[in-house]
């Protein structure tokens, strides 16, 4: 495997420094909380440590410096991320979570925009807040055409918006030509996307993606790196984790990177990383 690209000066990155999303006017730390490894059935590895020592792993997080956390429902982190949070004031921290949205209309009658409008007012009940930073539509296969099939979904989250009960929206999704297509697509605040120096578990290589994402920074979108550890596969190899960081952070193209995080180790050894890869 080959790292893509190669950066002659080293920039420096604190991970518990403040960026921009973007142009969204939300400033957070660089490095995030990810909640959802192996998630799913709104499940995941941070879950199953039991609701009590979730709680005692997300707070120590936030103690060790970490100010944005990132979940999903689909990851059923929502309880015990707020319940970790309630302690500190609410604008000390950013929350961003996702939505998978529905391709028709509910048995029930429900149409998007209705769905949207009570899924968010649950999310809002889990989390103990008025409002949410970031709200992203969630897909595993999003076609280059989602901004036609969700036009619906992307109006409610609009109107969302404006009312304040959320600050910014986007998409989360593994399909490179939805990347492509949220580049042009003005409603895209902010987009989670799967990014690393190898192309492992990633929507492409890492050379055709990395100049999609330079196109989606520039356009002002904010860009929210994932699997940037390959999602585990890198676990076991200080050179790959360290290469993938320093390709990512030095690309310059990235505000924030969002890590699986299930055990205090795991932002210790991070945080460390990211400071050696940028000396």
């Amino acid at each position: 495997m080959l790292l893509y690209g190669c950066f002659s000066e080293k920039e420096k990155h604190d991970p518990y420094e403040l960026v921009e999303i973007g142009k969204t006017g939300i400033k957070t730390t660089r490095l995030s909380m990810g909640t959802g490894i192996r998630g799913g059935n709104r499940q995941s590895n941070l879950t199953r440590l039991g609701h009590e020592q979730a709680v005692k792993l997300v707070r120590e997080i936030y103690e060790r410096g970490i100010r944005m956390f990132d979940m999903a429902d689909t990851y059923g982190t929502h309880a015990c991320v707020s319940e970790a949070l309630k302690i500190y004031p609410r604008h000390d921290y950013t929350l961003f979570t996702k939505m998978v949205p529905r391709r028709q209309p509910s048995a029930d009658g429900e149409r998007p925009g209705e769905e949207t409008e009570a899924e968010v007012k649950r999310f809002l009940d889990e989390l103990q807040t008025d409002y949410i930073d970031g709200l992203q539509l969630h897909g595993w296969a999003f076609s280059g055409d989602w901004n036609t099939v969700y036009s619906d979904y992307m109006t409610a989250f609009n109107k969302l918006k404006e009312r304040g009960i959320i600050r910014a929206h986007g998409l989360s999704s593994h399909s490179l030509d939805a990347v492509k297509t949220a580049v042009n697509e003005s409603w895209v605040d902010a987009m989670h996307v799967r990014f690393n120096a190898y192309g492992v578990n990633m929507d492409d290589k890492a050379e055709h993606v990395a100049p999609v994402v330079k196109q989606l920074h520039q356009s002002g979108k904010g860009v929210i790196a994932m699997k940037v550890f390959g999602e585990g596969v890198f676990a076991n190899s200080d050179e790959l984790r360290d290469g993938s960081l320093r390709f990512v952070l030095q690309s310059g193209d990235v505000d924030i990177l969002t890590i699986g995080m299930d055990k205090i180790s795991d932002i210790i050894d991070t945080e460390s990383r990211i400071r050696n890869v940028s000396k």
